[in-house]
């Protein structure tokens, strides 16, 4: 209701519509922000409504919900460092967010993490129970190693990660480690990727879920999510996620898939309606 009372405009009833969302946008352009109608840090200190308690900016920013499962401490660097890439990769492999966290907080190789994880269907098509579940693994701010080899050290330190449960490609039906994937969790591509036609599918409510992981993003960390992917989509379609010199360089600042700059991943793969929702950022 606070902010409906500052944007007056609209009716104060409580509830976040299309009219309120449509004032919010509006509010945004003239002030310079990201044009996403959500009211984030950054737009609540426009409008000098900023709380400290950071339950209070939560539960304002409704849109957006995810779960707090933090690797131990010494997994992750505190930080803070500002984010101007968003990064887009997969687990290769099972589908709860949980376990994924609980498995780079055991592993031996190091500060290896992304900071959100995001749950899917299970490959055998037998377990929904994690489908679209958001997981921060590390507090907002901090970071830790995620892109491997690239040709810019400032990108580690300054990039934000979102790993999708995702097997990646598929052979025969059957993932790298031979699980038979259910038919509904394959996708054909038109054009095979890295030599590859068959891969697991990106769920409906992974790719919506990712959508608004991108506007959060943009909100919270002030990065352009029409740069990188989005851009490259509309001029070159599925192209867009091979390798790129001047994403391994670290020159474009915006939306990247760990492909772009590491020609020995494959990941993300170019699923028709994944880039459908990139394009419409």
């Amino acid at each position: 209701m606070e902010i409906q009372s500052f944007l007056g405009a609209v009716d104060v009833d409580g509830i976040f519509g299309p009219q309120t969302e449509g004032a919010v946008k509006t509010f945004q352009k003239v002030r310079g922000l990201v044009v996403d109608g959500l009211v984030g840090p950054k737009t609540l200190e426009a409008m000098s409504l900023l709380d400290t308690d950071l339950t209070v900016d939560k539960a304002i920013d409704s849109k957006f919900a995810y779960d707090t499962h933090y690797l131990p401490t010494g997994e992750y660097l505190n930080g803070p460092t500002t984010k101007e890439y968003a990064f887009l990769h997969f687990t290769a492999g099972w589908h709860n967010p949980y376990k994924c966290i609980d498995h780079w907080g055991r592993d031996s190789r190091g500060r290896i993490a992304t900071e959100f994880v995001l749950g899917g269907p299970s490959i055998k098509g037998n377990d929904d129970t994690y489908d679209g579940r958001m997981v921060q693994a590390f507090p907002s701010g901090a970071y830790a190693w995620h892109i491997g080899r690239n040709g810019s050290q400032y990108m580690h330190e300054h990039s934000v990660g979102l790993e999708i449960c995702n097997w990646g490609y598929l052979k025969e039906g059957k993932t790298w480690a031979g699980v038979k994937a259910d038919p509904s969790q394959i996708v054909t591509l038109s054009e095979p990727f890295k030599g590859m036609s068959q891969w697991h599918r990106f769920s409906d409510a992974q790719i919506e879920q990712v959508r608004e992981w991108l506007y959060f993003v943009a909100e919270r960390d002030g990065i352009d999510i029409r740069e990188g992917l989005p851009k490259w989509i509309k001029q070159e379609g599925a192209k867009a996620f091979e390798w790129r010199d001047e994403a391994y360089r670290g020159l474009v600042k915006g939306v990247l898939s760990h492909t772009n700059t590491n020609k020995g991943k494959c990941d993300i793969h170019p699923q028709q309606e994944m880039m459908d929702m990139l394009v419409s950022l």
